[in-house]
């Protein structure tokens, strides 16, 4: 079944790159002319994804803005005879159908995803966590969808990490299917030492069932007090198992400022307008630290 829809998790505080997000969502933090948020739209749209609901918290109304059309701007533009600046504006308004809903409270990343119960109805629906940027060729996101097509089952995106982000992110139970795919039958959410499974956590991506939806429902608070995602999925994964899927790409956790840094600099030596004078400035600084 083709994936349709898209839930893009966005209400989080961003209290790990503070002072910067205080006043402006942490999803709208640029990585050269775009902001962040913009580039999981972006993979969404390859994917072929055509509605996409963004779950934004009080004070985000900013990133409404930019997926808006804006008059004033359009028209400066047009006088300037800066048509190509003035065709990728509009674009950012027709790239998918945008539509938001307000978190009222940071529950957890399973409440953010219950918020969306009524925009996905009763079919498979993507997630894509407001935190992490993955670039590759491939979309990150498309290769899960595939994944989904594949088993009919839930999907998420799943790399090896160090122990110290295994504590902080999530454990999988793994069998290996085949070169990039793996039978999850167990999981856990921030685990301790001797709770671990593996070292396959979660990153940033999944593709579940409408299912998903009576089980946040019933289940208790988890980690941290929040409703979590990874415990409703621990559920899924129980009782009918899960698909991980070893994605390819380059993912930023836009939540971290030295992940902020990489995105910047990868994406700029991947820019012809900007490589060559920035490779120059990088070599010039990695000289000067010997």
């Amino acid at each position: 079944m083709k994936i349709r829809k898209a839930v893009i998790t966005a209400a989080g505080l961003g209290t790990r790159v503070l002072p910067a997000s205080k006043a402006m969502p942490k999803e709208m933090i640029p990585i050269v002319d775009k902001p962040a948020i913009q580039y999981i739209v972006e993979e969404c749209v390859k994917t072929g994804i055509t509605d996409i609901l963004i779950i934004l918290s009080r004070g985000k109304h900013v990133v409404e803005d930019h997926f808006d059309r804006s008059p004033d701007l359009e028209k400066r533009l047009s006088e300037s005879g800066k048509d190509d600046v003035l065709k990728e504006m509009i674009n950012i308004a027709h790239m998918a159908n945008l539509t938001y809903v307000r978190q009222q409270e940071q529950l957890g990343l399973g409440h953010a995803v219950l918020c969306a119960e009524n925009f996905v109805g009763d079919e498979p629906f993507a997630v894509l966590y407001g935190d992490d940027v993955i670039i590759g060729e491939d979309p990150a996101i498309a290769q899960l969808c595939r994944a989904y097509d594949r088993y009919e089952k839930g999907i998420v995106g799943i790399r090896e990490v160090p122990t110290e982000d295994v504590m902080r992110y999530s454990s999988m139970k793994v069998e290996k299917l085949d070169d990039t795919c793996y039978g999850i039958s167990d999981m856990i959410e921030k685990p301790k030492p001797e709770q671990i499974f593996s070292n396959y956590s979660i990153l940033g991506r999944c593709v579940l069932p409408p299912e998903i939806f009576g089980i946040l429902k019933t289940i208790p608070k988890g980690a941290n007090n929040e409703l979590q995602l990874t415990d409703a999925m621990k559920i899924l994964a129980n009782s009918e198992g899960m698909i991980g899927v070893d994605f390819t790409g380059n993912r930023y956790d836009m939540g971290n400022k030295l992940g902020i840094l990489k995105a910047a600099i990868d994406i700029g030596l991947s820019r012809p307008d900007l490589k060559d004078e920035l490779a120059q400035y990088i070599k010039l600084k990695a000289e000067e630290l010997g």
